[in-house]
């Protein structure tokens, strides 16, 4: 029985990832903010409620001791996100406009948030025969896309979103090499249809899971440190 924890998990493409783990047979702890949120969301799937903030050390290390406590971990998909430049009027927080608190609270989420999930979890991911760690991407963090003049990517105006999935992208390639047991990837499930970008995206959760589903299901002789979408590989 393969065990998944997926963060961020009480809606969006992390409530559509755990549903079609949870019927692929794996034992899945829908982890929340929200105790409330993430057990009645665990109730509608089968899986399993846990409470786990991102942004807080002591939650994190209590989900992790209580995942030990119930027998382990297999794969892990680092979920939860923020995008703090993204305003109430649909409008961008562009660098003129940007500061430092903007920033922070951003990567507090989107990119410490992961590391501290990473600590906390790695030991029992080691002890698996089968190691999964999806880490959801964005296609803004790619240099090349943003760069490109032209491409929905480089006229996009925002600062601090793209960059903590682009230092996502760092993180998955350093861990992939640091733990070569392990499949470690990073994924770009495309302009998705959630409360995060308040519905505006252009598909629909069920189709921007399928990258994040398929990745987690990976092998032990599967990808591992790679960049990709439902197409293939994305460029740096």
């Amino acid at each position: 029985m393969t065990t998944t924890l997926i963060t961020g998990a009480n809606k969006g493409l992390g409530f559509e990832t755990a549903r079609r783990l949870v019927a692929q047979g794996h034992t899945v702890y829908l982890a929340s903010r929200d105790a409330g949120r993430g057990r009645r969301a665990a109730e509608r799937l089968g899986a399993r409620a846990i409470g786990l903030d991102v942004t807080d050390e002591a939650s994190v290390q209590a989900a992790a001791t209580t995942v030990a406590a119930e027998g382990g971990l297999d794969v892990l998909v680092n979920n939860a996100g923020v995008a703090e430049e993204w305003t109430d009027e649909n409008g961008v927080i562009g660098a003129g406009e940007l500061t430092g608190d903007v920033m922070l609270r951003t990567f507090d989420t989107n990119v410490f948030g992961v590391v501290r999930v990473l600590h906390a979890f790695l030991p029992l991911l080691r002890r698996s025969a089968a190691p999964v760690v999806v880490n959801v991407s964005s296609g803004l963090a790619s240099l090349t896309r943003v760069s490109t003049p032209g491409s929905p990517a480089h006229a996009y105006p925002g600062v601090a979103y793209p960059a903590s999935k682009t230092a996502i992208n760092m993180i998955t390639v350093q861990y992939a090499k640091a733990f070569p047991g392990m499949r470690i990837n990073a994924v770009e499930p495309g302009y998705t249809k959630t409360d995060l970008n308040r519905h505006s995206g252009v598909q629909s959760v069920e189709q921007g899971a399928g990258i994040i589903v398929r990745m987690a299901l990976v092998g032990p002789t599967g990808p591992t440190g790679t960049y990709t979408d439902e197409t293939g590989t994305l460029p740096w």
